[in-house]
């Protein structure tokens, strides 16, 4: 049996050109600051929440309407063993359209069950793609930042920072 890298879908009402503007617009669904264009091939980008997560990105695919990749140049994950293990991994958006609708597939290639951050990862990555980057493309309106809009941080984001405290 191979490796499962972990993957999620949905799929939306909207078109997949739709989906793909929301995709591109990172700072609209995904918590923490971000530095850098998001929305061109071989632009780089940095990720930091807190002293929890850096991650610097390069978009290596960009395919309009289609499907986004990002190479992960750099990562520290403060909360596990190995604070590089994104490092050389790659994070996958396809978007086909599914007769009047459009599928959103998410996949990050290079995170395995067996790795220490899967489960917190994995966690993190159901909250960003599943509620804040859907709701971004159906309502217009993403939830990148729980914590700043008063409510309760993520789980992921207590599962981080809760590791990161044991360390």
């Amino acid at each position: 049996m191979g490796a499962r890298n972990f993957a999620t879908a949905f799929t939306v009402d909207q078109t997949p050109e739709e989906a793909f503007a929301a995709i591109t617009n990172v700072r609209g669904w995904w918590s923490g600051e971000i530095e850098g264009s998001t929305d061109k091939l071989n632009a780089e980008f940095t990720y930091r929440y807190e002293d929890v997560h850096y991650s610097r990105q390069r978009i290596t695919e960009f395919v309009v309407g289609e499907k986004i990749v990002w190479l992960v140049l750099d990562a520290s994950l403060s909360f596990i063993q190995d604070k590089s293990e994104w490092n050389g991994s790659e994070i996958s958006f396809a978007i086909a359209a599914k007769g009047d609708k459009t599928e959103v597939r998410f996949t990050h290639v290079g995170l395995l069950p067996d790795h220490e951050c899967y489960g917190a990862c994995s966690n993190a990555w159901g909250f960003y793609i599943n509620g804040s980057l859907r709701n971004l493309i159906t309502t217009g309106v993403g939830h990148p930042n729980p914590k700043e809009s008063g409510t309760a941080a993520s789980p992921a984001e207590h599962e981080g920072a809760e590791l990161a405290a044991r360390r």
